[in-house]
């Protein structure tokens, strides 16, 4: 039994014991009371047609895509009550990157993956909602690794230095640096929106095009950097050192300017601790097995 097949036998169920369920009310309505002992007009009594449907809770499910700022992801959702769906996420994202930033060569890995449980309330009789949730999985990333060819001069906290060049009988190496990203330190982290659009109409419809806008509260960004090789102070190369000297006071002085000049890239990214979230997406809903209406 194909899937359309059990879509129209549900559909078809369904409208049935709607019909069902007002055939006397409408039958009583249509006929008024025409028992005028003077042989009086027949008079039909005026009627009403509620447009929306009750269906009983976990009843339903609508399964959707989305595009996200967390990423393309999917989206399942079921009903709870009348005004209240229960709604799961998931986000995934990978995209590869060159770019040059401060003398260094780079190459940058973003990675998003994340998944959220969220509460769509409708509190009036329309499709706005308000959905808080929480962000339970958050691994969303940017990974960086550069290298600065010999020569080559970078800036740390406004001091200027120069990557050494190669040299495999001294053993120095041009400075290459790692670094990573977090957009995760709050964990797990509370969200909240704004939006448009039940992806289990009340009325009875499949499709639905849901949007929203809100925020989760990830927590301020985690930067860490790692520099390895050989960097000088002159861009002659007169006076070089290993940047993991903890003895050499160049290595020191370079090691000090990367702290402050990471607090300014973290100071730079604090406004991301409370992280924009914007989606819109469809949706497809149908009956679950023994379900039905109030």
């Amino acid at each position: 039994m194909n899937k359309k097949f059990v879509i129209f036998s549900i559909s078809a169920l369904l409208a049935a014991a709607s019909l069902a369920a007002q055939s006397p009310a409408t039958s009583s309505s249509l006929l008024g009371d025409d028992s005028d002992s003077s042989g009086g007009s027949y008079r039909p009594a005026a009627t009403t047609q509620n447009a929306s449907v009750t269906f009983t809770p976990l009843s339903r499910i609508a399964i959707g895509a989305s595009f996200s700022t967390l990423g393309p992801g999917v989206q399942v959702t079921t009903n709870l009550a009348s005004h209240l769906n229960l709604r799961a996420t998931g986000n995934g994202f990978a995209y590869s990157t060159n770019f040059t930033t401060n003398g260094f060569n780079a190459t940058a890995k973003l990675n998003m993956a994340s998944a959220g449980i969220a509460a769509d309330i409708y509190p009036f009789r329309s499709g706005f909602r308000i959905s808080p949730g929480l962000l339970v999985l958050n691994n969303n990333k940017v990974h960086a690794a550069a290298i600065a060819a010999g020569g080559t001069s970078f800036t740390l906290n406004g001091d200027t230095y120069y990557s050494a060049t190669g040299n495999a009988a001294t053993g120095v190496t041009p400075l290459s640096a790692t670094g990573l990203l977090g957009l995760n330190s709050t964990k797990p982290a509370f969200t909240i929106a704004a939006g448009w659009g039940n992806t289990i109409p009340r009325d009875g419809r499949h499709w639905s095009f849901p949007a929203e806008v809100g925020v989760g509260f990830t927590g301020a960004p985690s930067v860490a950097v790692n520099l390895t090789g050989w960097a000088c102070q002159d861009q002659a190369q007169t006076q070089c050192t290993n940047v993991a000297s903890a003895t050499d006071s160049i290595a020191q002085q370079i090691q000090t300017d990367l702290s402050a000049q990471i607090a300014k890239w973290k100071n730079n990214l604090n406004p991301l601790k409370t992280y924009p979230i914007a989606s819109f997406g469809v949706a497809y809903s149908f009956g679950l097995r023994n379900a039905g209406v109030q």
